[in-house]
């Protein structure tokens, strides 16, 4: 399984943000993943590994446990799982990003009667904000999926002014059965998930104090 991430230079529609500027976005190269944590009973140590581009653009992780499952004999645990991220991103001071957009991909095979949700919740550390994007998957279907997120739901929280920020991306797939198919079975994955952010400049003014 497999997530892309790709810190992109493009240039932002104005938040709602008053006494803000726009410019361009910082120059190439000053954009950076520095790094990533992981956690969860769908990305346990040692099931997730990582690759970061040689100008650390762009990273690609791996997962090896990330599926969701129910059924007759399917631990209740099975049905639910999760994955905590938290991506360590270096830019310059002056400005922030928001996600972009989202393009999620997996595999879903549910019998009639089966639910499935695919969930992911974005914030940064120290601030309350919290943007989310939810999906619905009703049985019976079986076969691939690929859902877009538009920046319309994406671009509410924004990065820290003037400071790295900590992206933690907390996700998860879960599996439901309606009381009258308590024997149907189903699975659902987080195959990959491509993330594209943008940057913006911006520039705050006040008075002087004495």
């Amino acid at each position: 399984m497999k997530w892309l991430f790709a810190l992109v230079p493009l240039v932002a529609a104005a938040p709602a943000i008053p006494a803000i500027e726009l410019g361009d976005a910082p120059p190439a190269g000053m954009v950076k993943i520095r790094g990533i944590t992981y956690g969860g009973n769908g990305c346990p140590q040692g099931t997730m590994s990582n690759q970061i581009s040689a100008d650390r653009s762009t990273v690609t992780l791996i997962f090896d446990s990330y599926i969701a499952s129910i059924g007759p004999g399917v631990a209740l645990a099975e049905q639910r799982k999760n994955c905590q991220l938290n991506v360590d991103i270096e830019y310059p001071g002056g400005f922030q990003f928001s996600i972009l957009s989202a393009d999620y991909r997996g595999y879903a095979s549910l019998e009639k009667g089966v639910t499935g949700t695919m969930k992911s919740t974005y914030y940064f550390s120290g601030q309350q904000d919290q943007s989310s994007t939810e999906y619905s998957f009703v049985g019976p279907l079986t076969g691939d999926y690929l859902k877009h997120d538009q920046a319309e739901s994406t671009s509410i929280v924004w990065s820290p002014c003037g400071a790295n920020g900590m992206l933690n991306i907390n996700s998860q797939v879960r599996l439901a059965t309606s009381s009258s198919a308590s024997k149907a079975t189903g699975i659902l994955t987080n195959d990959s998930t491509d993330l594209k952010f943008t940057q913006v400049v911006y520039v705050q003014w006040q008075k002087c104090t004495k």
